[in-house]
């Protein structure tokens, strides 16, 4: 199972927000790139990248940050969302080294576009469904829609996506322990890996969640956690590594 370390960037910095609000933001650095090699030397074999900005804008808007850290680790697997409308930014993102692309909202709102592009861009699309009470939320969380998390996994099954990232807006950055029961849950729902996101806050997480990996859940995606220290990257790396 990987650890898979979070940037989430606002404004050029690296950011962390509470359930998605980006009103309630902690900057951790203003070296998103210095921040990305802190997470390489402790042993992670990907990363998470979140233009935030992007997400609510609906474009991207911190393209030169990921650019560069895509730069910096040519070899690092980098999967980035936020903002992911069209086909045209995929492949600019790809261009720029990056390895896969999250897309969230156009996925909920016009499923047909993410086999679009999974034939355009073969194993290299991530679908993002972020979750409220199971149902599925959009534009940055600004939005929840009635459409039930499990039963869009299950539509995609068939297009090519190479995992879907799971989050529980409800633990996103609160520091309250992963929803292992839900993302469980998500992994059952269809044939398609799992990536765990929201929550993570330490070794206990990572140990529920590595329990209940071969289920279907091959990642976790930690970002508060990490950077306030309450969980050690590579630590969590080598636990899960066996």
């Amino acid at each position: 199972m990987l650890i898979i370390p979070a940037i989430d960037l606002k404004d050029g910095q690296c950011v962390r927000l509470k359930q998605g609000r980006m009103d309630d933001t902690t900057i951790f650095s203003s070296d998103p790139v210095s921040v990305a090699k802190q997470w390489v030397d402790a042993g992670c074999q990907r990363l998470h990248l979140v233009d935030l900005n992007g997400a609510f804008a609906g474009e991207p808007v911190n393209g030169d940050v990921v650019r560069a850290i895509a730069a910096a680790y040519p070899n690092l697997p980098i999967q980035i969302g936020g903002g992911i409308r069209d086909l045209e930014t995929i492949e600019h993102y790809i261009k720029a080294g990056v390895s896969y692309v999250i897309i969230g909202t156009k996925a909920v709102k016009e499923p047909a576009f993410v086999a679009e592009a999974c034939r355009a861009f073969p194993g290299s699309v991530i679908v993002g469904l972020d979750a409220k009470d199971g149902l599925v939320a959009t534009d940055g969380w600004a939005e929840v829609s009635t459409l039930k998390a499990m039963d869009l996994a299950k539509q995609f099954e068939a297009d090519g996506v190479s995992s879907i990232v799971y989050t529980d807006i409800a633990r996103d950055g609160m520091m309250q322990g992963v929803n292992v029961e839900a993302t469980l849950e998500m992994a059952r729902a269809s044939s398609i890996p799992v990536i765990a996101s929201g929550g993570i806050t330490n070794m206990e997480d990572i140990k529920a969640l590595y329990a209940v990996s071969k289920q279907g859940i091959m990642g976790a995606i930690t970002g508060r956690a990490i950077y306030e220290g309450t969980l050690d990257v590579a630590e969590a790396q080598a636990y899960c590594q066996g």
